[in-house]
């Protein structure tokens, strides 16, 4: 639940500013020829709004010359070996515990059978079942808070949790700090899960909320191993009301916007998600979509849901029309679930889960249709650079934020992950920006944003194999060799990097 707050930039008034979209342009470049831009430091800009170029009409230089020391490492950490993990079903004495236990919605009080059966879960060295506790761990508190479960029983029941997560997987867990290294372990080890996983998640995780449960479906292909609960309830308001108050990250659906000379109360440096479709311009404020995390719009002509996750840094485009016949248009929701720090977004028509990352529905019946959206460039950017190369573009309204300005990228999730990853990557610090295409050849690749933009600002032209980079606005496009552009959209290495193990790096570190 969000606590409420004025945000920063109400004391910016229209009267005590003068920065409408003429005087940001004036301020962040002139329009250039050929639909392009010259930037306030003299490097070409491309319009974020071209689908195609002439390669003729790239600009010139040489080719990038990146220096390994200016790339941020990351560091390899060492979890430490791996428990032993038994083959096959359970022994009959512990699969009669888990039936206690979790055979059925669990109780925030357990009883004293249950905590016998706990212990015997505890001795069994199956570390497949640290899973099953890991999850009851996560949700345990919340659950007995609601029942009213006394402070001493709480800490009772939670040591014994933590007592048989140590026995099963051999880790010294701190006093109710433990789910998130006890979860990044069994990540990083890559600890199957046990029989029948999913039905004891579900009964673990529906009392904090009864909505999970048609998600949690047994077509389902997530690793449900990974599948946290981030702290908040499911988003499943109707679409077009979703301006009311709930426990949930709000999405907001055709919302309400702006033109870019009346958005006083946006800074210039502020940062935007630019969306152009058929001609057409939109910013979504960053500060907004940390409030919403989810947009449900229709730009261009064409209908499309927008996700931000936060905690990946990642905003994302996924067009939600021109799909099979039969198929409604899918309202993309915001689940409270997350999956490796990303979040979990579902369709709140089919009731289907989505993969943020990938756009491929991944439960329910859009999975049985065998659905996979198609993407969108999003152009991460200031507002100033974005309004300066597309003065006639639409924004957000102020309001949407709802009185809040969080900027989590700069507080909260400044030093990393908050929920749990595992191991990640070392080729790049854990948050470094990167920008996230598929290449021609079907592999994935990521870009470091930082020494892209700054080659490109020396002069130096971005080449990858057959892919161009080049700047738009603050932020960058992909194009093919032959001027064809490339979905694309930021986020941080650890996110790309989790849900594209095998993606290449640029540079090559």
């Amino acid at each position: 639940m969000f606590e409420r707050r004025l945000s920063r930039r109400k004391v910016i008034t229209r009267s005590s500013t003068a920065l409408g979209a003429a005087a940001v342009l004036a301020a962040c470049g002139q329009q250039g020829s050929e639909g392009g831009q010259t930037s306030a430091s003299g490097s070409a800009v491309i319009d974020s709004g071209v689908t195609s170029i002439d390669p003729a009409n790239f600009p010139e230089g040489p080719l990038a010359v990146i220096d390994p020391a200016t790339i941020p490492r990351g560091e390899e950490i060492d979890f430490g070996p791996a428990p032993e993990v038994p083959d096959g079903p359970l022994s009959p004495e512990v699969a009669a515990a888990v039936s206690l236990l979790y055979g059925q919605p669990v109780r925030g009080d357990l009883t004293d059978e249950q905590l016998e059966a706990l212990a015997t879960i505890g001795a069994s060295q199956d570390a497949r079942l640290g899973w099953v506790i890991a999850d009851h761990i996560r949700v345990f508190t919340a659950i007995a808070g609601s029942e009213g479960v006394s402070r001493d029983r709480l800490v009772e029941i939670n040591d014994q949790l933590e007592s048989a997560a140590s026995q099963l997987t051999g880790l010294e867990l701190p006093q109710f700090l433990s789910w998130n290294p006890l979860t990044n372990s069994l990540i990083a080890w890559d600890i199957p899960a046990p029989p029948d996983y999913l039905s004891m998640k579900r009964n673990i995780f529906t009392p904090v909320e009864p909505a999970w449960e048609p998600l949690m479906t047994d077509n389902s292909v997530l690793d449900w191993r990974i599948v946290s609960w981030g702290g908040v309830l499911i988003d499943a308001q109707p679409f077009g009301e979703t301006e009311g108050f709930c426990n949930c990250i709000p999405a907001t659906d055709n919302p309400t916007t702006q033109a870019a000379a009346d958005a006083t109360w946006l800074d210039p440096d502020d940062i935007v998600f630019g969306v152009v479709i058929n001609g057409e311009a939109r910013a979504y404020p960053r500060q907004i979509m940390e409030v919403r995390e989810m947009v449900n719009d229709t730009l261009g002509g064409r209908n499309f849901g927008m996700p931000y996750c936060t905690l990946c840094g990642s905003a994302q485009v996924w067009f939600t029309d021109n799909l099979p016949g039969g198929i409604e248009r899918p309202i993309l929701r915001t689940s409270g679930l997350l999956s490796r720090s990303n979040k979990v977004m579902y369709d709140l028509v089919s009731q289907s889960i989505f993969d943020t990352f990938l756009g491929t529905a991944d439960s329910g019946a859009l999975l049985d249709e065998g659905i996979a959206l198609v993407g969108h460039t999003v152009v991460t950017s200031t507002w100033g650079a974005w309004v300066a190369q597309h003065p006639n573009t639409t924004v957000l309204t102020e309001d949407l934020a709802r009185g809040q300005d969080f900027d989590f990228r700069n507080g909260r999730d400044a030093n990393g992950p908050i929920f749990p990853v595992g191991n990640v990557d070392p080729r790049l610090a854990i948050q470094e920006d990167i920008l996230g295409v598929t290449q021609t050849n079907g592999r994935p690749l990521a870009i470091h944003v930082n020494s892209a933009l700054s080659a490109i600002e020396r002069g130096e032209i971005v080449v990858i194999d057959d892919l161009r980079v080049v700047r738009s606005g603050d932020g960058l496009l992909a194009f093919d060799s032959d001027g064809n552009a490339i979905t694309a959209h930021q986020a941080f290495w650890f996110a790309w990097s989790q849900f594209h193990p095998t993606t290449d790096l640029w540079p090559n570190v």
